[in-house]
């Protein structure tokens, strides 16, 4: 019996977003721990943009395709509803609404590790889910985990406008900290309605400066320097850098994490980056604080899966604010 087809974004080659289309290529089959995903929506994330870029080049040696993309399609966000389990599943079933991460899920359908969904927030649709995991899933490790955020306690978010900023506030603010926000001028007020204590402006304040010293900065901005980002902490205070980016093609901006690594057991301050974790347990956390209305997406805009390239660009050259849907119904 010949394989059923389904619609999908693809690419056969490395680069920005025009080299993504669309065709039609075989619908995935589970494997005996997975399920198979009817998408509903997705989200364009930075990950997924490395990814089509092969960029920074080591993401190539690390099995990724070293000349071309070893997987055509892209995306990892996902909502939908399961539409087949692999035998050994045993958390899910066929039909219910779920989120998460599923490689591949620009697409009409696509696989995800049981391990790595989780059941759909009621009060969410599936494009404001879709906008959740990836970004979500970092902001709260970063939070949690690495910054170690405590009630009462002064934090800096970098970025604050971007994907994992937008939850970064959240989740500090949820966790009972006191939240500055920094983001360019025509998206202070989203970030102020996310319940920022107070927002600057990086074209007019430098939060750096040394004017005030913050228990934890979280940086998701990619470009500050270390010597700066320490200036602005607490004698004791942690950094944890998402992400890295403007440092070329070989390193791709991860040379100031391992700086920052390399220097932090010689200072009394905590200097660290992340490297997040997709699991199933940190998804039920945010559809907990989801639930809770403590933490709410923020959509710039919904596109069709035929306009995939139009959102991967809008995302990349950060005029929107908050995540970019794609939707596939």
């Amino acid at each position: 019996m010949p394989q059923e087809l389904m619609t999908a974004v693809v690419q056969d080659r490395y680069g920005e977003a025009d080299v993504l289309y669309l065709d039609h290529i075989p619908r995935p089959t589970v494997a005996d721990n997975e399920v198979l995903i009817r998408v509903e929506a997705a989200s364009v994330d930075r990950g997924a943009w490395h990814l089509m870029a092969g960029l920074p080049y080591p993401l190539r040696l690390a099995g990724f395709g070293l000349r071309r993309p070893e997987n055509r399609v892209r995306g990892l966000d996902v909502s939908g509803r399961v539409e087949a389990v692999g035998s050994s599943v045993t958390r899910v079933a066929v039909g219910q609404e779920v989120y998460g991460i599923a490689v591949g899920s620009f697409a009409e359908y696509a696989c995800a590790l049981e391990t790595k969904i989780a059941a759909k927030p009621a009060r969410l649709s599936f494009a404001q889910a879709a906008a959740v995991p990836v970004s979500a899933l970092t902001a709260l490790q970063a939070v949690r985990d690495h910054g170690r955020v405590q009630a009462g306690q002064s934090v800096l978010v970098l970025g604050a406008s971007g994907g994992v900023g937008i939850y970064a506030v959240q989740v500090a603010k949820a966790m009972g900290a006191l939240v500055t926000g920094v983001c360019s001028t025509s998206k202070t007020d989203t970030v102020r309605s996310l319940g920022a204590d107070e927002v600057l402006d990086y074209r007019v304040d430098d939060a750096t400066d040394g004017s005030h010293r913050y228990d934890v900065i979280i940086d998701t901005g990619g470009n500050r320097r270390l010597r700066d980002l320490r200036r602005a902490l607490t004698r004791t205070g942690r950094l944890v850098i998402v992400g890295g980016e403007n440092g070329g093609r070989w390193l791709g901006g991860i040379d100031r994490q391992i700086r920052a690594l390399c220097l932090s057991p010689f200072v009394s301050q905590k200097l660290g980056s992340l490297m997040a974790s997709e699991n199933a347990e940190d998804l039920e956390v945010l559809t907990a604080m989801i639930d809770a209305g403590v933490i709410t997406p923020v959509i710039d805009s919904v596109h069709p899966l035929a306009d995939t390239a139009v959102a991967v660009a809008r995302m990349v050259d950060g005029s929107g604010c908050g995540k970019q849907i794609i939707a596939t119904r």
